[in-house]
């Protein structure tokens, strides 16, 4: 077998946890993945003790990163957050809007549309306007509406085909009839920002689950998400159990996938170990919700129209204690799932495989497969990008992104 590069080390991907594998690469294709005992070329001769060789990261959330956030609709700044994203392991990434006034939204789409037409991003998430004032988060209150019908045509034709999905608060006025003028177009209803009760949760789950799995321009996204678990909704009560429980019911059931922002900060790390334990990795995605500081020092910075300070790395409006998104890569995020147990195949299955599944993107990204694009990231023991870069591939969206020499 002939292949222009040949990576040893331990292989952890949805498909594959191989103690001593090989990963080969020819053309910007993955050739072979697999037991290094049933490779047929030449073995590397020397291997770091310790490699890690994962598939490139996918982030369904993600607001920015190095200073630009993509609610600023620049082009040049956004094109700069995603070049640094890509350098520390999401190779692939759907780039996030916060709630704006609806003409910089129709700005902001299009400027993410171009974006995904240079392969840069795999699409825009439109993170409101139709949220829940009592739900807010780190969305302006003053900018929020009711959907109306009028508005998302115009957002649909400013973002064409490049819009992936939307956040909608389930117990507003209109809700099913936008899942469902979402869900004909393939588009991802996501259940966020909500103060729904559990009924009204499970209904727009179960509807736009419905919708997904018989549009048949859906692109094989088939199932709807929940925007952050957890994060901008009412907590689980026994008596009480809200959008929390219909989400992890619907998950568990494989009818939808449920967002953590496992970065310490979001949740804690025992939440997101049971919430592994309870619906299994392929039904979660783990995202960062990152936001311009991403990759910065502490300061001052802004999440769409609204002021935040950055404060021993966590986001918040100012004068608040709202947090307002996160400053961690998905890479540090799937560390910090693994260090709150959860095993270190299922935190990537869930950083890669299961957001490229809701994106329909299942045979470009997300895994080591032969004749995938050569997406590979190689890290050292404590899956720490290191110093050294190997020879292979780099752009998008072949490349072997070598943290780790």
């Amino acid at each position: 077998m002939n292949s222009e590069l040949v990576l040893r080390g331990r292989i952890a991907s949805a498909t594959l946890d191989v103690p001593d594998g090989v990963v080969a690469v020819d053309g910007g294709l993955v050739t072979f993945a697999g037991p290094a005992s049933k490779f047929a070329g030449v073995l590397p001769g020397t291997v770091p003790a310790g490699r890690i060789i994962l598939p490139g990261l996918v982030d369904l959330h993600c607001h920015g990163a190095s200073g630009s956030d993509f609610s600023e609709g620049d082009l040049a700044g956004s094109a700069r957050a995603i070049r640094y994203l890509h350098s520390r392991g999401t190779t692939t990434l759907v780039a996030s809007l916060v709630t704006r006034k609806p003409g910089d939204l129709v700005r902001n789409l299009e400027v993410v549309k171009e974006l995904t037409d240079q392969g840069l991003v795999a699409g825009s998430h439109l993170e409101g306007p139709f949220l829940s004032r009592q739900q807010c988060g780190a969305h302006d209150p003053a900018l929020l509406l009711k959907p109306d019908p009028g508005l998302v045509a115009l957002l649909l034709t400013a973002a064409g085909r490049s819009l992936a999905a939307m956040t909608v608060a389930a117990e507003l006025p209109g809700t099913m009839e936008l899942v469902d003028q979402l869900t004909a177009r393939g588009i991802i209803p996501s259940l966020g920002h909500t103060a729904a009760d559990h009924s009204t949760a499970a209904d727009f789950l179960a509807r736009a689950a419905a919708g997904l799995g018989s549009a048949a321009a859906c692109g094989g996204r088939t199932r709807p998400t929940v925007t952050h678990l957890f994060n901008a909704m009412p907590p689980l009560h026994h008596r009480s159990t809200g959008p929390v429980a219909a989400s992890l019911s619907a998950a568990r059931a494989g009818k939808a996938v449920v967002e953590l922002i496992a970065d310490g900060v979001h949740l804690a790390r025992e939440t997101v170990k049971l919430v592994f334990d309870l619906v299994g990795a392929d039904n979660i995605a783990l995202v960062t919700d990152a936001m311009a500081a991403t990759g910065l020092d502490d300061g001052q910075y802004r999440l769409g129209s609204l002021a935040v300070t950055v404060s021993h790395g966590v986001a918040r409006v100012d004068g608040t204690d709202t947090i307002a998104g996160g400053t961690s890569t998905l890479l540090e995020v799937v560390r910090t799932a693994v260090a709150a147990g959860v095993a270190l195949r299922d935190a990537v299955t869930s950083a890669s495989a299961v957001p490229a599944s809701v994106l329909g993107l299942s045979t470009k990204a997300g895994d080591l497969r032969p004749g995938m694009p050569a997406d590979v990231l190689v890290l050292d023991p404590d899956l720490e990008p290191g110093r050294g870069t190997a020879q292979g591939y780099v752009g998008h969206p072949c490349r072997v992104s070598c943290l780790a020499g």
